[in-house]
């Protein structure tokens, strides 16, 4: 960062009760992200029932976290590029017309469809959340209040499902999407009124090639992993031909990359060890938390016969760990400054929890299951926030926008 990088960023940075305005409507605006992201799973069996389509039942999911995985590169780089408070609250904008259009669904396509829509703004929720608490957060408080952060998934991870349940069972599954509007709104007016932008606009050229080889890699890689041994089976041409091409446009984008004039995703950034070794070990934690939360609501419903809330209440423990190890290690690495042990300790702590939940079955106790649930919400707690700390102190600030390890 250079020193007139640094004094606009410390010049801009909200103090005292500001901070705090701008830091609640930040966590407000992840809480829809990350609450979308399990509130829906519980409601699953029911939209179906519904709405039918079982056999398209996967691309509930698979539409939204295809459109935020291709859209995330774009959020971030145009933040780098033009600010982020603007791109903030059209991300939101369009999150929330998405939520108020799936909850009009009369069809399993339209619901996919409108999914997709709450998916290019969910994309740029989450990277432009993590990119402005680095812009108004300095490093060495950063602990502290990622910590906060890595608290709304745990809460989410919880209150999803809980939620999710309870509408079911008292309402409708549609709620599932309108508790995202009065939420969303709420964020909206606070950032407006709390985050402070500069004036000051430069002009960028925008990697529209690499943006696009991006949708295509990320598209067939989705694709790939949501059809294979479902709708294909592994060896089929379909399969491998999208695997080649997924091949394919990988190594095409690395080249256009290294040339373009400003890359929407750096290639100098994967030369940096730090950012690398957090980028896989994210990447793990994030696959194994997100099939957690997908999976286990309807395993406790159709395996042990619970209702859509009871299958919430079963996870809170997974909340309470989750919350103990983020705040917990958020608060020591602001004291201590050190934070490559809590990444170590949750990684195995976070496999060990996963092999415990392969091994239920409907005989499994509520207790035994518990404290699984329990264990791996304290490993994912350890090393979630604690990556993003990692590799917001490794990166220059000028790359803060970048998406985080995923």
């Amino acid at each position: 960062m250079t020193a007139d990088t640094s004094t606009r960023a410390a010049a801009s940075m909200p103090r005292g009760r500001e901070l705090y305005v701008v830091l609640g409507s930040l966590m407000l605006a992840m809480l829809l992200a990350a609450l979308d992201q399990t509130i829906v799973s519980t409601a699953l069996p029911t939209i179906v029932s519904d709405l039918g389509g079982l056999n398209h039942l996967s691309w509930v999911v698979t539409a939204y976290l295809l459109a935020a995985t291709a859209s995330t590169p774009l959020w971030g780089k145009l933040g780098d590029q033009y600010g982020r408070k603007r791109l903030f609250q059209t991300s939101i904008v369009i999150f929330l017309v998405g939520s108020a259009l799936c909850g009009q669904a009369g069809d399993m396509t339209q619901l996919i469809v409108f999914r997709a829509l709450q998916g290019l703004g969910g994309g740029g929720l989450m990277v432009l959340v993590l990119a402005i608490v680095g812009d108004v957060v300095p490093p060495r408080e950063r602990g502290r209040y990622q910590g906060l952060f890595g608290a709304v998934f745990g809460v989410s991870s919880v209150c999803g499902p809980l939620l999710g349940g309870w509408f079911v069972d008292n309402l409708s599954w549609r709620w599932v999407f309108y508790i995202n509007l009065p939420v969303g709104v709420l964020a909206l007016a606070a950032i407006a009124f709390a985050l402070r932008t500069g004036s000051r606009r430069e002009r960028h050229k925008i990697d529209y090639l690499g943006i696009l080889l991006i949708v295509g890699w990320s598209v067939s890689l989705v694709l790939l992993t949501t059809w294979g041994g479902t709708r294909y089976g592994w060896a089929s041409p379909q399969i491998i031909g999208l695997g080649v091409l997924a091949v394919v446009l990988i190594a095409a984008w690395v080249l256009v990359e290294r040339r373009a004039a400003e890359p929407v995703m750096a290639p100098r950034l994967f030369r940096e060890p730090v950012f690398s070794l957090s980028s896989t070990i994210s990447f793990v934690i994030g696959f194994a938390m997100f099939g957690a939360l997908t999976f286990l609501p309807i395993f406790l419903q159709i395996v042990h016969g619970v209702t859509p809330t009871m299958s919430g209440v079963h996870l809170l423990p997974m909340m309470v760990g989750l919350l103990v190890a983020s705040i917990g290690s958020g608060q020591l690495i602001t004291h201590t400054g050190r934070y490559k042990l809590y990444p170590v300790l949750g990684t195995p702590i976070t496999a060990l929890a996963l092999y415990l939940l392969s091994r239920m079955d409907e005989h499994s106790s509520t207790l035994s299951m518990s404290l699984r649930f329990a264990l791996l919400g304290f490993g994912i707690g350890l090393v979630m926030q604690v990556l993003v700390i990692v590799v917001q102190n490794a990166v220059p600030y000028e790359d803060l926008g970048r998406p985080r390890p995923a």
